[in-house]
């Protein structure tokens, strides 16, 4: 008997994903509602959270976005996944998450707050891509900040056409 083929639609109804405002899909798995809330400079947050978030052939690309907390991500199954990042003094950072360890893909990936982060969907056989994110002190939208593409461009030309990609257009 042959196993149930696992494509990106059955992954969806299976973990119960949802869009995510930045691309993708994605489900809160774990908050940390056991322990008291952390108090930062915006307000109280979990000590952690976690997230299943599902890149496809459909949905590719993670948006360009900012993030204030420590995220790890940990890759799964199905087909790479690169990640850009612009570190705070502006210099970029270009690593691939997936299962090829061989071929120096990370199965592990720890993006610090303060970074701009896009990720998107490497062309292979799944047609997707499955990660889970550990974000500590816990994500909490209000401090997330979607990337704006003319911001973003004015303030890294020489990223123009990686911004362009990695971003909606919405002037």
């Amino acid at each position: 008997m042959n196993p149930r083929p696992i494509t990106a639609s059955n992954l969806i109804a299976t973990l119960d994903l949802e869009p995510h405002v930045e691309g993708g899909f994605f489900r809160r798995t774990y908050q940390a509602d056991h322990r008291d809330m952390l108090e930062t400079t915006d307000g109280p947050r979990y000590l952690m959270t976690s997230i299943y978030y599902l890149l496809t052939e459909e949905s590719p690309v993670g948006q360009f976005h900012f993030n204030h907390s420590d995220i790890l991500h940990y890759f799964h199954l199905g087909d790479a996944i690169e990640y850009s990042l612009i570190h705070a003094d502006g210099s970029l950072q270009t690593l691939i998450m997936g299962s090829d360890v061989l071929a120096g893909q990370q199965l592990q990936l720890h993006v610090p707050g303060g970074f701009w982060k896009a990720s998107r969907l490497l062309s292979g056989e799944h047609g997707f891509g499955l990660i889970s994110e550990a974000v500590s002190p816990g994500f909490d939208f209000a401090d997330m900040e979607m990337g704006n593409r003319r911001k973003l461009t004015a303030r890294y030309p020489q990223y123009r056409a990686l911004i362009e990609k990695l971003t909606r257009d919405e002037d």
